[in-house]
This record gives structure tokens, C-alpha cells and sequence, in this order.
């Protein structure tokens, strides 16, 4: 094992380490309905008044692919997630919910929530309980009338034995359909790429996928953390200087939610963990391709005070300094991320 390699090993161990134990829910005390990875965590988080279950995860699956979910009918949340494009649907702004309108800030992936501490690209959502709820809501996604959701569930016979036999009652409730989907959103974990297999001495890297872990290193993963890909933390990456509000706010970045000046035009920083297959990509799809994103960092970040240090590195001229040939390499690194199984193979539970 190469020096840089076994140093850049126990790098993501230990940060692994630090982000399981930071993990603000407790690990569920029954047998594990999925395996987690070894380079992820040593079990999957699930809350105590949601504890994962087979039966729970099956629930959610068969309603995370319903249309019934929709005030019309017609689309599900597996419309807008599809599975081969990582659970986001390839759309610079979504057009595919009720109303067939864009909407205001593009679909993000569905990958390792279980670790993720907040959601949406502003953190406006704790808890993977609640963060149905906004779109079944929207008039521009499902639209759905969460009155008359319950009743058209209970009209069928198999929801009302599965909820009964994972919530104890066939009442069937809002919250027991948000409860379902986040059993189910929990168990959609990625951690079988190649990366994955090289850190378990399992695979080996070319010599420029070498370079770009080196690259990656040492300017991407202080916001992109290893295991997972992401700090769950906000950062304004130059990307505008003016923001406008729009519906709620939803352009304005963490700011709508904290009211603090200081994050407006701030993001989430998404997983990196199969990027090759979630473009577009920023909170508003501009950018196409992965390199279209690299060119940015290196040429298109605007110098605005609430930059993130991390592109400061020449204050002169703000942003990444990579060449060509370290962006390809770089590029390189990031097809490593890629989980075949995570986009193609089959769910197990049923």
C-alpha cells in the first residue's frame, strides 16, 4: 500500500468514525433489515418513535412508488426519483410534478439520507418524518389533499393490512404514510463503488484516478468530507451576487431559513457519491456537466463577502486553480464514486 493511500485510509476512517458518532439519531436495537457498508457506519440511524422494520421499509417502497400519492393520481414520488439517475430525475428544474410548471430549485439525489441531519437544499426539513409532507403539498409536484389521502388509502385492502401490521392500526394516518416513506428513503444506501472497494484494498486505482483522489484531497474534501461525500453544511460558492426571492424565498439559499445575512445565497453541500449519474447539477441545475462545474471553480466564482474561505486561496483571483489536466484527473476520482448496484440493481425488500 502506498504511503499516500494508507494515510488517505485512516483519513476517511477517522472522519467516518467522527460522523457516526455525531449522528443525531440512535441506531435501531432490532436485527438489520439492510446491510450497511463497512466504509459508511457500523449500523443504520432510525429514530425511536420510527424504528426500521421489513415490514416498514416494504410499506414505504409500495408507496414511494403509488401515484395515489398525487391529488391526481398520475405521477409518484419515484416520478420525480428515479432510481438509475441516483433518485433524482435528470431535469435542470423539475417539470414532472401535477402542474407540469418548473420548480423554483432542482431535484436533489436520494442517497444515504439516513446520516443526513437536515434537508432540502436550504436545511429546511430535520427529519426525513416530515419531509414528505412539502411535496405532497406543492401545487407544482403531487398536489395532493392531505384530507383525502388517508381515505383513498383505506379504500384498498393490502394498505390496510400492511399498516396495520407495522403500525399496529389500519386507521392510516398522514404521519403513518410520512413514517413508512422515511423507513423505506433510510434504506437507500450507497457504498459499493469503486472507491469503496479501493479503500478495502478490494480495488485498485489507475494513476490518474490517483492524481485526482490527491486533487480531490486537497481541494474538495473539506466540504465533501469522506464517507459520505458531503459536511451536511451550508457554503456560498460564488455562484450569484444578487438573489432573487422569489416563491418563499427559495432562491435565497440558507438564508430563508436563519434570516441571517450573513447566509444568504448559502447552499447545502449535496453527496458527491454517485455525481456522474445526478446531473445537472447546482441548487438551480445551471450546470451540465461535471465539467461545466470544475470550469466554474476555476473561473466563474464571483468575489462576494460571504465566499467561502476555501475559494480564497489567491485573493486576487477567487476559486480553484486546476488545470486541464487536473481537471480530468479530478474527474477521473469522481467516476470512482459510482455505485452500479446502488442505480441498477433491484431493491430486495418487497
Amino acid at each position: 500500500m502506498s504511503k499516500f493511500k494508507a494515510n488517505y485510509t485512516l483519513y476517511i476512517y477517522s472522519i467516518g468514525l467522527l460522523c457516526f458518532l455525531s449522528a443525531c439519531q440512535k441506531p435501531s436495537p432490532q436485527e438489520p433489515v439492510v446491510s450497511v457498508p463497512v466504509t459508511l457506519a457500523d449500523s443504520l440511524p432510525s429514530p425511536a418513535h420510527n424504528p426500521i422494520s421489513r415490514e416498514g421499509v416494504a410499506l414505504g417502497k409500495l408507496l414511494f412508488h403509488d401515484p395515489a400519492l398525487s391529488g391526481n393520481n398520475s405521477i409518484s414520488c419515484a416520478t420525480c426519483h428515479v432510481q438509475p439517475l441516483g433518485y433524482a430525475d435528470g431535469q435542470t428544474l423539475s417539470t414532472l410534478g401535477s402542474s407540469q410548471q418548473a420548480l423554483s430549485r432542482h431535484t436533489l439525489p436520494l442517497i444515504n439520507l439516513a446520516w443526513r441531519k437536515e434537508l432540502f437544499w436550504d436545511g429546511g426539513v430535520k427529519n426525513l418524518e416530515s419531509v414528505a409532507f412539502a411535496p405532497l403539498l406543492h401545487p407544482d409536484e403531487m398536489a395532493q389533499n392531505l384530507k383525502e389521502l388517508p381515505q383513498e388509502l383505506r379504500q384498498r385492502k393490502e394498505y390496510r393490512l400492511r399498516f396495520k401490521t407495522v403500525f399496529g392500526s389500519d386507521s392510516i394516518t398522514n404521519a403513518m404514510i410520512a413514517r413508512a416513506l422515511a423507513q423505506y428513503q433510510r434504506t437507500l444506501i450507497s457504498g459499493n463503488s469503486k472507491y469503496d472497494r479501493f479503500i478495502k484494498d478490494a480495488a485498485g486505482f489507475s494513476e490518474l484516478e490517483l492524481k485526482g483522489l490527491e486533487l480531490f484531497t486537497k481541494n474538495c474534501s473539506g466540504c465533501h468530507p469522506p464517507p459520505f461525500f458531503t459536511d451536511d453544511d451550508y457554503h456560498h460558492i460564488g455562484l450569484d451576487s444578487v438573489y432573487q426571492e422569489g416563491a418563499l424565498g427559495i432562491l435565497q439559499g440558507r438564508f430563508r431559513i436563519t434570516r441571517d445575512s450573513t447566509d444568504m445565497g448559502k447552499f447545502r453541500t449535496p453527496t458527491l457519491r454517485n455525481v456522474t449519474a445526478t446531473a445537472p447539477y447546482m441548487h438551480d441545475g445551471r450546470y451540465p456537466t461535471l465539467q461545466h462545474v470544475l470550469n466554474h471553480y476555476r473561473e466563474k466564482v464571483l468575489p462576494v463577502p460571504s465566499l467561502d474561505p476555501a475559494l480564497l486561496q489567491d485573493p486576487q483571483k477567487p476559486g480553484l486553480s486546476l488545470s486541464s489536466t487536473e481537471q480530468t484527473a479530478l474527474i477521473a476520482f469522481l467516476h470512482t464514486l459510482t455505485d452500479s448496484a446502488f442505480l441498477y440493481q433491484p431493491s430486495s425488500v418487497k
